[in-house]
């Protein structure tokens, strides 16, 4: 029982560190200027590493310490969760455009960079030049590479945890507690993610750099679109806890003495001739149920795995949220939902004593009740603010001009990078107070800004507030999160199901193995590449890229209709 609450907590603190990932994904964008295309590779990663071990290590079996192996690879883990946090105290502070943050000194603003200055041809070109010296690209490169190599190791230490502690419970517990404590250990698998999501959620509240500058420097609040929260201090705590729970491992036996339970078995492994390896392989997969089965399950899982490194981000660009309370949501709504659906399709089956035709029933039933209520999600969305520039009414960004080039602002010389966006008085949303030709700023006392006016792109009185205009329809947030959130219980009722057809369809003495291959070709063919897949499509709906040293950095704007569809 001790090994089984050890493993529930290690297996939750190692589902943390994976899970922190996936809730701060578009907040690392943001930070280090990737596309979605780049930020799924790197979720994806984490089963690279994994794959190339799975079947060795399930191999090795019981031949090895299997503790002894566990901690090793826990250790692992926690090595790689830390990796993960090291690019933030490799890279100085996070900049953005500080235009907004007028210093007010004697009565006069000093540092209003960001307002139309006629004047002033030349300073406001070096801006954004000032950052691109070799030292910051190679810089970037470095966070990359220490990132992917994280995400590798993180995949290979997680390797033996799993299926050795498994086998280990399933090898010393009696017959009768043997489902029980696995249940245990697999509802924890569910809850670590939902977890994550929610501390993910607290942590970025938090301002990114709380440890290089005063809370006084900093003027964002976390609704601008500029915020970045503290996203690396959960790989720190994730890094702590796997590297805590660790330690019994190194401390328990080979083998222990069989649990006694009400069902006595002398516990003695049966000598398997051993089968050649493709043989076995080939009789699997030229198994209808079993191949069309695990097929389906990778359709599945392909879409879960996108849907769980970007529907944060989806909600944000949807519903204007913060990305605190995106992951907030999905960590309280969605994932307990998908829960409660393995344990009710767990519970039919177990009531109905059901036939391997009726799990097959029940699985088409589930999921097409699921199609039905996640087809209107289509349709449940805003289309996208109205932006000026012409980045939606003209789309003369796709013709090579700028953000700057509209004539009413034309004599601002507004930095081509500049990124503080405004909503004006008129409903419109500009990219800077610049670009919608603002001329002076109203401060607060406290020194944060009120509004912007005297700008002679918004017809009317002529004044803009800060932060983004928004999507405006709140009112339909409500009504998504409902119909997503039934849309994945009715898909997981088909979960347990899904098993049972393909452990009852196999002969007994292939089980383990076509759990294994089970396992591995929905890593190869969707975990790994589900997240990029859905990374690649939402670039396509990208309007408005930032730019960093002449390289293509994170998305500024999205066409939300697109978005959603795609």
């Amino acid at each position: 029982q001790f090994f089984v609450f050890c493993h529930g907590v290690l297996q939750f603190s190692q589902l943390l560190a994976s899970g922190f990932l996936k809730s701060s994904v578009s907040t690392i964008e943001i930070r280090y200027g990737l596309s979605s295309q780049t930020s799924g590779l790197l979720a994806s990663f984490n089963e690279v590493g994994n794959t190339l071990l799975i079947v060795f290590v399930s191999y090795l079996g019981s031949r090895v310490h299997r503790p002894r192996f566990i901690g090793i690879g826990a250790l692992l883990v926690s090595l790689a969760s830390f990796l993960m946090s090291l690019p933030h105290f490799m890279t100085g502070p996070y900049e953005y455009d500080q235009s907004s943050c007028p210093l007010v000194t004697a009565g006069t603003l000093s540092n209003s960079t960001d307002l139309c200055q006629p004047e002033a041809r030349g300073a406001s070109a070096n801006l954004s030049d000032a950052s691109c010296t070799p030292h910051a690209s190679r810089e970037n490169h470095e966070v990359l590479l220490v990132m992917f190599v994280a995400q590798v190791l993180l995949g290979i230490g997680g390797v033996p945890i799993q299926p050795f502690g498994i086998s280990y419970i399933d090898d010393f517990a009696s017959e009768r507690n043997s489902p029980l404590y696995l249940g245990i250990l697999f509802s924890v698998t569910i809850i670590g993610p939902g977890v994550a999501f929610m501390l993910g959620s607290a942590i970025l509240r938090v301002y990114v750099d709380i440890d290089k500058v005063s809370a006084a420097e900093v003027h964002l609040t976390n609704n601008d679109p500029r915020w970045v929260g503290a996203w690396w201090l959960g790989f720190l705590v994730a890094a702590s806890l796997v590297a805590l729970s660790a330690l019994p491992y190194f401390f328990f036996p080979r083998e222990m003495p069989k649990e006694v339970g009400e069902v006595l078995h002398t516990h003695t492994h049966p000598s398997v001739q051993p089968k050649c390896f493709p043989v076995v392989l080939l009789r699997n997969l030229r198994h209808p149920v079993y191949l069309l089965v695990v097929l389906a399950q990778v359709n599945i899982s392909a879409m879960v795995a996108g849907l769980a490194t970007f529907m944060g981000k989806f909600l944000e660009r949807q519903f204007s949220l913060t990305a605190s309370l995106a992951n907030m949501i999905i960590g309280a709504v969605n994932v307990p939902g998908a829960m409660v659906g393995m344990v009710v399709g767990g519970a039919i089956l177990r009531r109905f004593q059901m036939s391997l035709k009726h799990c097959g029933a029940l699985c088409v039933l589930g999921m097409l009740l699921c199609l039905l209520t996640a087809f209107p999600l289509l349709f449940l969305g805003c289309p996208t603010q109205k932006v000026a520039a012409g980045i939606n009414s003209f789309l003369v960004l796709s013709s090579g001009f700028g953000p700057h080039d509209m004539e009413c602002n034309a004599e601002c010389h507004c930095p081509a990078t500049g990124f503080n966006p405004v909503c004006g008085s008129d409903g419109v949303e500009y990219t800077s107070p610049c670009s919608a030709g603002c001329r002076d700023v109203n401060v607060h006392t406290d020194s944060s800004v009120l509004n912007y006016t005297r700008c002679s792109c918004i017809a009317g009185a002529g004044f803009a507030r800060p932060g983004t205009c928004g999507t405006g329809c709140s009112h339909l947030f409500v009504p998504f999160v409902v119909l997503s959130c039934l849309a994945g219980i009715l898909a997981s009722t088909s979960h347990t199901p899904s098993f049972m057809l393909i452990l009852r369809s196999i002969q007994p003495e292939d089980k383990s193995f076509a759990v294994g291959i089970q396992f591995m070709l929905l890593r190869v063919l969707a975990w790994m590449p589900g997240p990029v897949l859905y990374g690649s499509a939402i670039d396509t709906t990208c309007i408005l890229w930032e730019r960093r040293c002449e390289r293509r950095a994170a998305c500024r704007y999205y066409d939300n209709t697109l978005f959603r569809h795609r």
